[in-house]
């Protein structure tokens, strides 16, 4: 009887310290956001909404990691020309000049022709598990799932910067 009762405890400690511990894909996401903020990335949780999908009644608001690029260098009359944008990876009625699956938040419309053309480029070349894009005065951004690689970084860094230097 104290053997089992002895075992029923050492089950119960060892279970707390499992519960505890951080699972793979919880260390994966640490060294992911780590390795981030060396490359110039300000990683943080945010709350987005969707545009409301085609066929639903209600947009879809939900919790994603925003991957920001800061525009540093930029001079304050470029700022106040740079028009906000952002395109998510939805189908819906607001997708002028997007591909197909990515609709706009806001911002249709704002960018020419040569803009749209390299927007196309970089969502192509974004990872899938991206979920939209953002261009600011202040910032440009990618929300990610943080599902891939930490290779994923380096490209989802280098698409960022095409946007910034075009300037879009």
């Amino acid at each position: 009887m104290k053997w089992a009762i002895i075992i029923l405890i050492m089950m119960s400690l060892i279970g707390s310290i499992m519960w505890v511990m951080p699972t793979p894909r919880q260390r994966f996401q640490a060294d992911l956001r780590t390795k981030a903020k060396p490359k110039g990335f300000q990683v943080q949780m945010v709350r987005l909404t969707a545009p409301r999908a085609t066929g639903q009644m209600d947009a879809e608001h939900y919790s994603v990691m925003a991957y920001r690029l800061p525009r540093l260098n930029i001079d304050k009359k470029t700022a106040r020309t740079l028009q906000p944008w952002h395109a998510f990876r939805v189908e819906s009625i607001a997708n002028t000049g997007l591909p197909a699956g990515w609709s706009w938040g806001f911002g249709e419309n704002v960018l020419d022709d040569a803009g749209l053309n390299l927007l196309k480029e970089i969502i192509d070349a974004l990872p899938s598990g991206v979920s939209s894009i953002e261009s600011t005065p202040i910032h440009v951004t990618a929300h990610w799932d943080e599902e891939g690689t930490v290779e994923d970084l380096d490209l989802i860094k280098a698409q960022l910067m095409r946007i910034m230097d075009a300037k879009v």
